[in-house]
């Protein structure tokens, strides 16, 4: 059975039983976590009662239906303090579940991004860059296991087999190649494959940090795609919603890019679970139509809507007992990690023109809107107060809803 939105516990165990208030729901596939007095084993051969009991699945996928025992990230673990972590093992359980979330888009990654964590990759799985032919090679044979699929598309027919007799890399290989390169030069002490590799786990994890949705717990729903031409209607499209301690994003499932990042001091979110209708997660943020200043309102359709708002709710709670307990930690990671990393890396990666993690509200179709809450218009708002009474409301920075001038007029 899926068991997609799971934190595991790599690193620490953290609170996550708190924010998963029951295990499994008749409502809808719900994640499984994992309290330290359960036993796996037990549970394992309980699986198909415990389908019958709590789920209305049919009684052959019932039969047919076996559990998966994953081990995950706490979404609740600070990524600060990865960075303190010195046990190689665990360093390694972190670097495998984020090289897994890499590969698999599911942390949707710049070109050069993915270049500069697939040569990490390699040099953990075979060594020391050597320049050459066999490495080259080597690298093209395993080449999915460095890079997403979708940069790993190889030519056919002749092409293909003269690429097999030693002619030009195709592009994703040759970058990964230089950047693979620029690992070896820069990891400086490290001989043979003996070596330790907590520094080249160190920064992978260092280098996955910069993706806003790193260590994210993921759900999956549907949001309404914009409307196409006069009459035609736009349909929905397949969306994975990325909740972490920082914020919401909300990813395209086939296009493998974001299409809304937003902190949670940004938005006021709630969700609905009518009896009749499919549940809802909404979310509320500052916007602008054609000049005019709006509040958004996007609608996720998700049978998961109620565990994503749980979660949120908990997450903004988490960090304002953070905050109260103690001021800020800047931690930065060793020199040694940073230091092999390709330079081409450094580059911010938010500032880049079309990086796969800028939002792309054009492919959103959003509600902009609504009088005090009462009725729902486009445009032209004239309201003092949000739709939704949920909303981060301590500190700097706060969600505030537009401001109507006394100019405009209701539309």
């Amino acid at each position: 059975m899926a068991m997609d939105g799971t934190e595991g516990n790599a690193g620490q165990p953290g609170p996550a039983e708190r924010s998963h208030r029951s295990s499994v729901s008749s409502v809808g596939a719900r994640e499984v976590q994992l309290k330290p007095k359960h036993q796996p084993y037990k549970l394992g051969r309980q699986w198909p009662e415990l389908l019958l009991r709590f789920t209305d699945a049919p009684d052959d996928d019932v039969a047919m239906d076996e559990p998966s025992l994953q081990f995950r990230r706490n979404v609740f673990f600070p990524k600060r303090r990865e960075l303190q972590i010195h046990d190689e093992e665990v360093l390694r359980l972190l670097y495998e579940e984020a090289k897994g979330n890499v590969l698999a888009a599911r942390y949707p990654c710049d070109v050069e991004d993915c270049e500069a964590l697939g040569a990490l990759v390699c040099r953990v799985q075979l060594g020391p860059y050597q320049p050459g032919q066999p490495t080259a090679c080597a690298v093209r044979e395993k080449l999915d296991s460095f890079l997403p699929t979708h940069l790993c598309k190889r030519g056919h027919g002749l092409f293909a087999a003269l690429r097999g007799r030693g002619a030009k890399a195709g592009p994703g290989e040759q970058g990964l190649l230089n950047a693979y390169c620029k690992v070896k030069e820069a990891a400086g002490g490290d001989s043979g494959r003996g070596a330790s590799l907590s520094t080249h786990y160190r920064a992978y994890l260092l280098k996955s940090h910069e993706l806003p949705f790193y260590g994210c717990a993921f759900f999956h729903g549907e949001v309404d795609k914009p409307a196409q031409g006069f009459l035609h209607r736009g349909g929905r499209k397949p969306v994975v919603v990325a909740i972490s301690l920082e914020g919401v994003h909300v990813i395209d499932s086939r296009e493998k890019h974001v299409l809304l990042g937003l902190r949670f001091q940004e938005l006021s979110w709630d969700h609905t679970s009518p009896e009749e209708e499919e549940s809802v997660l909404w979310l509320e943020f500052d916007g602008d139509n054609e000049g005019t200043p709006v509040n958004r309102l996007l609608k996720i359709y998700s049978k998961q809507a109620e565990l994503m708002s749980g979660l949120i709710e908990y997450c903004i709670e988490l960090n304002q007992t953070s905050e109260l307990a103690a001021p800020q930690e800047t931690v930065s990671g060793p020199p040694s990690a940073a230091s092999s990393l390709p330079s081409s890396a450094q580059r911010p990666q938010l500032q880049r023109q079309g990086s796969v993690v800028c939002s792309r509200l054009q492919h959103l179709s959003t509600i902009d809107y609504v009088e005090e809450g009462q009725q729902i218009k486009r445009v032209k708002p004239k309201r003092t107060t949000s739709f939704f009474s949920r909303q981060l409301s301590m500190g700097q920075g706060s969600y505030t809803v537009v401001q109507p001038a006394d100019s405009l007029e209701q539309g």
